[in-house]
């Protein structure tokens, strides 16, 4: 599912709402995840799952191309872990 098709499963399962109001909602939530994850905070969503960031350390890569050695810079990546209800129910496993 992409951005604009849960926007608008939002606004067909919420009629009495506007389709922008319902896109202004869910660019804030987005936009809030991301500002906390910039600041190196940590974002839980019950039942859902948590996101945080976490430090990959530089490295010496390899250029796929030729072969030579590359510097790969240390950076910071976002890093999803699935909360227990949600993988229950991916799993199968509907007693929640």
């Amino acid at each position: 599912m992409i951005r604009s098709e849960l926007i608008q499963k939002i606004a067909d399962d919420n009629p009495h709402l506007y389709q922008r109001d319902v896109e202004k909602i869910v660019n804030t939530v987005f936009d809030s995840i991301v500002g906390a994850l910039a600041e190196g905070k940590r974002v839980e969503l019950r039942g859902f799952g948590a996101f945080s960031v976490k430090k990959r350390d530089g490295r010496v890569g390899r250029n796929p191309r030729t072969g030579e050695a590359v510097d790969v810079e240390e950076k910071h990546v976002p890093f999803f872990k699935t909360g227990k209800l949600l993988r229950d129910r991916l799993n199968g496993n509907q007693e929640v």
